[in-house]
């Protein structure tokens, strides 16, 4: 989401995040309001009432600086992270969502350690191989990358055809497997809106039967998932555990899971907030 910072006559600014009016005077309120809208994984946008009367009911004009905003700003935390990755010889594997728009995918290029491994098969270590997709099963919101379950499992065994090694192989798929405690979501309603039955929230899974076919299949060490960000959690399917660290980025909090991976296995695991 574009959140626009208006600039009056005056020079002041004026806002509206989270519900609230707000009128910002001076560059350093400014720039603490963009950081505040950016840790909650919107874009803040400097305009005019003149700039946001001519793209306010244009929807590919308002798409267009959607993915503007969106490039520059993953330009700039990548350049940030390139440098720091580099100094400690880290490489960090990041897999766009299924709601992350195609064209970001131009963002990582060029780049020594951060790496895009969507669709490849990565060698992690000496023991250790790593399938990866961030596509997910079709969700009532239409994102871009979304597959039907039948293409969904295509893709991925595709991938996992390759894996010399399958039970030392590491799946990492955006999309956590169906029914699995690590996908439990609200169902919606054609209108997007949370259903309730009795005063309470329906649940349902929302993961994907295809992943978890394969999972049951072919029995990986570990399988690494996000997706559902409500549904932090750990199962075990089969020999296979299975991780969702969910997610509150709204509140500027990032979720992950550590894992230390030897080569006989699993020897911990301990999920981190902060």
């Amino acid at each position: 989401m574009v959140i626009p910072l208006v600039k009056q006559s005056d020079g002041t600014y004026r806002v509206n995040f989270l519900g609230l009016d707000r009128v910002i005077k001076s560059e350093k309120e400014l720039d603490d309001m963009e950081k505040s809208i950016r840790l909650t994984g919107f874009y803040p946008h400097r305009t005019s009432d003149e700039e946001l009367s001519k793209i306010s009911d244009d929807e590919e004009k308002i798409d267009t600086l959607f993915t503007r905003l969106m490039i520059e700003t993953l330009n700039k935390w990548f350049t940030i992270a390139e440098h720091r990755l580099e100094e400690v010889g880290v490489k960090c594997y990041i897999t766009p969502g299924n709601d992350d728009k195609l064209e970001i995918d131009q963002c990582f290029r060029n780049l020594k350690y951060i790496i895009n491994p969507e669709g490849q098969i990565i060698n992690i270590d000496a023991h250790h191989e790593m399938i990866s997709t961030g596509y997910s099963n079709i969700t009532p919101f239409k994102a871009p990358r979304e597959l039907p379950e039948e293409e969904l499992s295509q893709k991925i065994e595709a991938m996992v055809l390759k894996v010399q090694n399958i039970s030392s192989c590491i799946f990492n798929l955006h999309c956590p497997p169906l029914n699995s405690g690590l996908d439990a979501c609200q169902k919606l309603d054609v209108t997007l809106k949370p259903v309730f039955k009795s005063g309470h929230p329906v649940m349902i899974g929302g993961g994907s039967s295809a992943v978890r076919r394969l999972i049951e299949k072919y029995q990986p060490l570990i399988s690494l998932h996000g997706h559902i960000h409500e549904s932090k959690n750990f199962a075990k399917i089969g020999r296979t555990l299975c991780y969702n660290p969910g997610s509150e980025y709204s509140e500027g909090i990032l979720n992950g899971v550590i894992i230390n991976l030897t080569e006989k296995g699993v020897k911990s695991h301990q999920f981190t907030s902060g």
